[in-house]
């Protein structure tokens, strides 16, 4: 599959992020409208007045058809970036794009200055959770929760990253 992966910020991109979002899960997990709520805020608050030189986002394309999306935004600390609305479409699943979109946030956060990167995911996600283990992202938090509809067990993963000039 030939997917491109550019920036986000043409026109439909931020509606498309929502939409996908609330529709595959539902489709999938049985999640309810709370969980596309969740997203349109997070959306929401990137359209708003995200700092380019700290946040960024990016759409996968395959064949003029989004099919994947994922946001840096800053932390609750200068130090933290997180990574937020990761999503493959159930069409382009299987070919590395959710890697490759997490990637291309991990670089930016890397370039952006930030010393470590933080996501929260829920058990039920599990492809999403190999893609960040093998990024070296590690539990460092869980919880039962009642939330979207149903019973999970929210995950918060953490990745540090190396400081500039340090050896491995």
């Amino acid at each position: 599959m030939n997917v491109m992966i550019r920036q986000l910020g043409q026109p439909g991109d931020l509606g498309w992020v929502v939409q996908a979002h609330g529709e595959i899960y539902a489709e999938e997990y049985g999640w309810d409208t709370s969980f596309e709520a969740l997203v349109a805020r997070i959306v929401a608050d990137y359209a708003a007045g995200h700092d380019p030189a700290r946040e960024a986002g990016w759409i996968a394309e395959a064949g003029g058809q989004r099919v994947g999306s994922v946001l840096c935004v800053a932390g609750d600390d200068r130090g933290t970036a997180v990574l937020r609305v990761l999503l493959v479409h159930p069409s382009a699943r299987g070919f590395g794009l959710g890697g490759r979109l997490v990637d291309e946030c991990l670089a930016f956060a890397v370039a952006a200055g930030y010393e470590r990167m933080r996501l929260w995911t829920t058990d039920p996600l599990v492809g999403a959770r190999h893609v960040y283990v093998r990024r070296g992202f590690e539990l460092i938090k869980e919880e039962p929760q009642r939330v979207f509809g149903a019973d999970l067990v929210g995950q918060t993963y953490l990745r540090e990253f190396m400081p500039v000039g340090a050896e491995a």
